[in-house]
């Protein structure tokens, strides 16, 4: 697969996922220690909350931020290999794991806490669906090659 444009430009995809899907789960303790949008943003919506608080909740979202980064990894190194080998399962496989990525994602993106506010910084939860996007293109690209990977 790899020997032909289409192939590279899969893998291409597929390996911009990875990358990003790193950049996700690093940006939220860059912003931990720079811009501290994620504190701000549950101050924001939990203005009773003490600074004690804020930091625990920041870190429930670090841990849960950082458990699904690393399965994204595990899930994109997975399937790259999947893909380089040729295996027949590569796009099924690909696809469910889109859908997952993508769902849980948009989770993150969406999902409003008891504050009435998305959980997330709308920066955050964005950076986070950006790997989705390099799925889309990559599993697109399996799906229209011409003869099973």
């Amino acid at each position: 697969m790899t020997k032909t444009g289409h192939g590279r430009m899969t893998l291409g995809a597929m390996y911009t996922g990875l990358g990003l899907t790193v950049v996700a789960t690093i940006l939220p303790y860059v912003d931990r220690v720079t811009t501290h949008l994620l504190a701000d943003h549950i101050r924001a919506g939990y203005p009773s909350y003490t600074d004690a608080r804020v930091d625990s909740a920041v870190t429930t979202y670090l841990v849960l931020l950082s458990v699904a980064g690393a399965l994204g990894v595990l899930a994109w190194l997975w399937t790259i290999r999947a893909v380089k080998g040729r295996k027949r399962w590569a796009r099924p496989v690909a696809t469910a794991l889109f859908v997952i990525g993508t769902g849980i994602a948009l989770t993150g993106l969406l999902t409003r806490d008891t504050s009435g506010d998305t959980g997330l910084p709308t920066v955050l939860g964005l950076a986070g669906t950006a790997p989705s996007l390099a799925a889309l293109v990559a599993v697109t690209l399996l799906w229209r090659r011409s003869r099973p990977v």
